[in-house]
């Protein structure tokens, strides 16, 4: 099998669609459909399912995926390996990261590892805790950096950071100008949470479940899939939230929210680096994981 087939069907499955993976690779579209049916002739089966504008891997499709994900995955880690050998470090990393994390840690991390770095390229992944951890498991990110321990055993985590959620409320709300309510206040007020499956949101309920309450004693008016959602609702007083301290440091230091703790509920976790345990990692993923875990004290300050 021709490895650049592989990669552009690969990324048609990924994205779902022929022209976002044409436009993704730097191909045309015919070229990218021509890469596919070539495959397909050679393999005897077909692989994606055209649908629309849109187009899913079939059964066999889903079968070769995880195949083709190792074999592209192998290929780069030999192109690294040998750009170490000469002295250089060079090549793509594929990081996965959950939603708080992915926007408001790793960026930075990435930044300063690319200027030590300045000859490779780096693509971030930014998904739920539980989406992070599957594409570690499927090999489709070597690094992923969530909010909320895995559950797979063939997965091993590294705790990197402590964090915290807080309460914010809108300028002018009466708690503005606060330090602190409690858990009684809160469930007076209309409460924006996360979506199931976020560190966020699985860090609330195991705090909850220690004081004996859960979400449903709250009036929970709107569930969100990302926190820069949350932050917006909660500016626009459609009510309150308990978000990671570290996602509105900014806003709240420009008053735009205000953040409190609530004095009977403390809902701290912490961020984990994520690796699959079997898959061995290319040197370019050895390097990222070997200085994040160097940096992130410096992040906990």
């Amino acid at each position: 099998m021709d490895l650049r087939r592989l990669e552009v069907f690969a990324k048609v499955a990924e994205l779902g669609s022929f022209s976002r993976a044409a436009d993704a690779l730097s191909l045309t579209q015919p070229t990218v459909s021509e890469h596919v049916r070539a495959l397909e002739d050679e393999l005897g089966v077909q692989l994606l399912d055209r649908l629309g504008r849109g187009a899913t891997p079939t059964h066999a499709g889903r079968l070769l995926l995880g195949y083709a994900r190792r074999m592209l995955a192998l290929q780069r880690e030999a192109r690294q390996a040998l750009d170490q050998f000469q002295g250089r470090m060079s090549g793509e990393l594929v990081v996965g990261g959950s939603t708080i994390p992915g926007e408001y840690v790793l960026p930075a991390l990435i930044g300063r590892f690319k200027g030590k770095y300045p000859d490779i390229s780096i693509c971030l992944l930014i998904g739920s805790s539980r989406q992070v951890t599957e594409w570690v498991e499927a090999g489709r990110v070597e690094v992923g950096v969530v909010g909320a321990p895995p559950g797979p055993k063939a997965l091993v985590a590294r705790e990197l950071m402590a964090d915290e959620l807080v309460v914010i409320v809108p300028a002018g709300h009466a708690w503005a100008g606060r330090k602190s309510v409690t858990l009684a206040d809160v469930k007076q007020e209309p409460l924006i949470v996360r979506e199931r499956g976020s560190g966020s949101r699985e860090a609330l309920e195991r705090a909850l479940d220690q004081v004996n309450s859960d979400l449903s004693t709250f009036r929970v008016v709107g569930e969100m899939g990302s926190t820069q959602a949350i932050k917006q609702a909660v500016r626009a007083s459609v009510g309150i939230a308990l978000v990671s301290k570290r996602a509105v440091e900014d806003e709240c230091r420009a008053g735009l929210l205000f953040c409190l703790r609530v004095k009977d509920l403390r809902v701290a976790r912490a961020f984990y680096l994520v690796t699959h345990r079997d898959r061995s990692r290319s040197p370019l993923a050895q390097a990222f994981v070997g200085f994040v875990e160097s940096e992130s004290p410096a992040e906990t300050s």
